[in-house]
């Protein structure tokens, strides 16, 4: 399971069960979390959002929702909630939990490895040796 979302440089990137479980990982202490149940963790949210990043929270059930609070204690999670007016007058709330798709980027390192992509890209030309530009006849 997978998710793509656009990082603030306009390049896509995946959301993998790999990159999440990582960001978990980093976000938590050392010591606190095993691969094996960070992974698990991962697959198991990515289980929930599928390709969006909203889920609402009444379908969550209460061990779900404290890895929920957890992971928004990290910032890989945030809540938001909206308020509608009922038939009768009455406000209704409707609770959400966003997946916070740069802060998992952040966390994963994917953010600085595409900053070393892009060098790495600009750097191409560079790389060309003299000769084969003195071969190329320039245009006119």
């Amino acid at each position: 399971m997978s998710q793509i979302t656009k990082l603030n440089k306009g390049m896509k990137n995946t959301l993998t069960v790999e990159s999440l479980s990582r960001a978990i990982i980093n976000s938590v202490d050392r010591n606190g979390m095993l691969e094996e149940e960070a992974r698990y963790n991962a697959a198991h949210i990515l289980n929930f959002f599928g390709y969006g990043n909203r889920i609402i929270d009444n379908m969550l059930e209460q061990d779900d929702r404290n890895l929920f609070y957890f992971l928004e204690d990290t910032g890989i999670l945030s809540t938001e909630r909206e308020e509608t007016s009922l038939h009768d007058g009455r406000e209704w709330r409707i609770h959400y939990w966003r997946l916070e798709m740069e802060r998992v980027m952040e966390l994963a390192g994917k953010e600085e490895d595409l900053e070393e992509m892009d060098e790495d890209i600009s750097n191409v030309y560079e790389e060309i040796p003299d000769e084969v530009w003195a071969s190329r006849p320039m245009p006119e």
